[in-house]
């Protein structure tokens, strides 16, 4: 789909599960299962995944669902040895030019209220706070904030 510098961002397919299990476990202190990702990847009609590989190897991934006309960001990893490094905007571009493609109206996603680098990131593409979700984080009731990004 597009490359940049060694990086090629591609649809996430089950070839990609084994890296996104590996990302899920390096970047979120509740990782997604196995089996999770599988059924997400595989058998979610909404869901809408892409990697950034570099030689091969899955070291990003991001994803949202289509909800009629709205769509939800699940995920966005990014593996540690490349954080910083711009593949997380590769991927939220990618994410936000397939939104605009399926028409989608709006975006909307969770992040801790403690995720600044995440949150930069999504201030970057025109988020905006949106409310929170009270000790949405289950492992130590971290408050979720919501972000939410028109696109019309």
């Amino acid at each position: 789909m597009e490359k940049e510098a060694g990086i090629e961002i591609v649809r996430a397919g089950a070839e990609h599960i084994d890296d996104i299990v590996t990302l899920e476990n390096l970047s979120f202190s509740i990782p997604w299962s196995r089996n999770s990702i599988t059924d997400e990847f595989l058998h979610n009609s909404v869901a809408i995944y892409f990697v950034a590989l570099s030689n091969g190897r899955a070291i990003a991934y991001a994803g949202m669902w289509h909800i009629i006309d709205e769509g939800h960001i699940t995920n966005i990893a990014v593996h540690p040895e490349y954080r910083s490094s711009g593949v997380g905007s590769l991927l939220m571009e990618t994410l936000l030019r397939e939104a605009k493609s399926r028409e989608i109206l709006a975006l909307t996603l969770e992040v801790r209220k403690s995720n600044e680098n995440a949150r930069a990131l999504y201030r970057k593409y025109g988020f905006e706070d949106g409310g929170s979700r009270k000790e949405y984080y289950t492992d130590d009731r971290e408050d979720a904030l919501i972000m939410w990004k028109r696109l019309d």
